[in-house]
């Protein structure tokens, strides 16, 4: 390993918690500052595809996930009697796991915060940074509690409205809408869905993932050519009436029982993607900060947490002038990938395309995921 380097982590989501959790174990002196003081993670359940499970082994995580979470074959895709009109492949790329499966958000946040704290990351909560004064041998940071740092690295991992993008590139691309919103909801997992179940329906795309041995959780994808708010009093009725539009048994069964216990959550779906360069100087750009996606492939979380991973590797391999531009060529690629791929999903669902081509998209898609890092 090169020098042991005093590394600021800006954000304590996925992304910024895989980091923390390999930098600190390669011996870096690992500082995580997370603005929100109760350390939350929201949201439903979260679909995995084979590639999260090689990073929950590198992280150390995944035996405590295969405890928690659930792990199945394929992908089908169902017609409007429940009957299976196509099956997409996804192939086991870890001995101990399938080929994709799914957590409840909060169960994996805490799976990942156990595991930062079990290592030496200093992590301070409520806290984040207001200014960075970023040179070409280190970057000296305020934050918010009124301590400063000196640092030799900062690596900005804080989500989608990343501020610490805006200081660093303030004419950076701001996130784009793309005319679709997403509900969640959590179900009793359903012994006749074996695997991942989606329903294609016009204007709605709903889907069924595992997130547990009892537990699964409902996705659908909604046309809204306007992001209008939703008052969070009408999430439940909403769903249920999305819900009786499908000629499926399965759903309009799941719509009737649905009720204030199903954890409705409601989310407007946006994506960006921040051309190259991802850093500068001695500050570096990972996960939603630079290449935030809409959920069609289900791996949003998974390169972002991708990211953690290569950059700890390039920063064990070089110094780090040269570990982030080599993080940033091998990252690029794959990630604009599944970016651009995921929106052309959006658009398809939107009436412009077919079918056969939102099918193909996705196996080629899983396929390059399924690719080594």
């Amino acid at each position: 390993m090169t020098d042991t380097k005093n590394i600021l982590i800006i954000g304590g989501g996925f992304s910024g918690m895989s980091a923390a959790i390999l930098l600190a174990d390669a011996g870096h002196t690992v500082d995580l500052v997370e603005i929100d003081k109760d350390w939350r993670s929201y949201g439903a359940g979260i679909s995995l595809n084979g590639g999260m499970f090689r990073v929950f082994d590198t992280l150390g995580i995944l035996d405590a996930f295969l405890k928690v979470g659930a792990t199945v074959g394929g992908l089908e895709i169902r017609g409007p009697a429940d009957q299976v009109l196509a099956h997409l492949p996804t192939p086991s790329l870890h001995p101990k796991a399938q080929g994709n499966g799914g957590i409840m958000r909060p169960v994996l946040a805490r799976l990942l915060a156990d595991r930062v704290r079990a290592g030496s990351t200093n992590v301070r909560l409520g806290v984040t940074f207001t200014t960075i004064d970023n040179g070409p041998t280190g970057a000296h940071v305020a934050f918010t509690d009124g301590t400063e740092g000196d640092y030799d690295l900062v690596i900005g991992a804080d989500g989608l409205s990343s501020a610490t993008r805006r200081a660093l590139f303030p004419d950076a691309p701001k996130p784009r809408y793309v005319g679709q919103a997403v509900w969640r909801a959590v179900l009793p997992r359903l012994a006749h869905l074996p695997t991942v179940a989606m329903w294609m329906g016009p204007s709605l795309k709903a889907g069924i993932t595992p997130v547990s041995d009892t537990q699964a959780y409902l996705f659908l994808t909604e046309d809204r050519p306007t992001n209008d708010r939703v008052p969070p009093e009408t999430h439940v009725a909403t769903l249920k009436d999305l819900l009786s539009r499908f000629a499926s048994p399965t759903l309009r069964q799941i719509g009737e029982e649905l009720s204030a216990e199903s954890q409705v959550v409601y989310r407007p779906l946006d994506q960006m993607l921040m051309p190259r360069p991802w850093f500068e100087n001695r500050v570096v750009l990972i996960g939603d900060a630079v290449h935030a996606t809409t959920p069609h492939m289900a791996a949003g979380a998974m390169i972002g947490m991708e990211d953690a991973l290569v950059l700890a590797e390039e920063l064990n391999r070089a110094d780090i002038d040269a570990a982030l531009p080599a993080f940033q060529d091998r990252r690029f690629e794959r990630c604009r990938m599944v970016v651009e791929n995921s929106g052309r999903l959006a658009e398809i669902e939107q009436g412009h395309g077919t079918h056969e081509e939102h099918q193909r998209l996705m196996g080629q898609t899983l396929g390059a995921l399924a690719q080594p890092i």
